[in-house]
């Protein structure tokens, strides 16, 4: 029996595992090509014309999930479990609140895009707010972004004019404090400022990669917390036991 249990747990901890941040970026690539096809321009153009910025020209995804016959408590209990195996940094969960039935993330997805451009490269990292709202028998799901987050390495283009044995190319990996590398510096680029929603874009090339990966992960996040209402995270989520 203790055998069983200890297989248990670790089968539990394994789903966590692999949940954590719903997807990871080569993943969600994946997941986005299957979808929008692998011409990040086009598959942004045609996402735009489906796309409207709130009035905080945020990108903005808002989906009611009906869940009959569940109680606020039992929703909320679900999707608190949810939140916390799937979001392991302790400061992702920016607000928990049982009475009020709402659960507020903000978590990083990282290096959602590279791309090498003529004199810079890139990497693209997005923090969606998830907001979650809870009442009796329905859920609300609130995904926004309002910027990308660029790694900017002026020594890694094509035609850098920095040497070979000096260029990072883009060290994603670097921590966003470390400004010991004078090649790289962070800035945020709004997405309302850059294409599609700009189309004579400099950047046009990573930005529309980026629409399209925020806009994949909008999706992975609200079939996980459908999922999650529906089923529990592992499945088995019911009080029959």
């Amino acid at each position: 029996m203790k055998k069983i249990l200890l297989l248990a747990v670790a089968a539990i901890m394994a789903t966590m595992q692999v949940d954590a941040q719903i997807m990871k970026a080569a993943d969600l690539e994946q997941y986005a090509k299957e979808r929008y096809g692998e011409k990040w321009l086009d598959a942004a153009a045609n996402l735009a014309e489906t796309l409207t910025l709130d009035k905080n020209e945020s990108l903005t995804y808002q989906q009611i999930i009906q869940a009959p016959g569940k109680t606020k408590q039992q929703l909320y209990v679900s999707l608190n479990y949810w939140a916390t195996a799937t979001f392991q940094d302790k400061q992702a969960i920016t607000l928990n609140d049982k009475e009020a039935g709402c659960i507020i993330i903000s978590s990083t997805l990282h290096n959602i895009v590279k791309h090498i451009g003529t004199i810079n490269s890139y990497s693209v990292s997005i923090t969606p707010v998830i907001r979650i709202d809870i009442k009796e028998e329905r859920v609300r799901v609130t995904y926004t972004v309002q910027n990308y987050d660029i790694l900017t390495d002026i020594s890694g283009g094509w035609f850098s004019l920095a040497e070979p044995d000096e260029r990072t190319y883009g060290d994603s990996k670097r921590k966003a404090d470390d400004k010991t590398n004078a090649n790289l510096y962070d800035e945020q680029w709004e997405i309302a400022r850059h294409y599609p929603f700009v189309p004579k874009d400099l950047q046009k090339r990573t930005c529309a990669k980026a629409l399209v990966m925020t806009h994949a992960y909008s999706n992975a996040v609200l079939d996980k917390v459908e999922e999650a209402i529906k089923n529990g995270l592992v499945g088995n989520d019911d009080d029959d036991w």
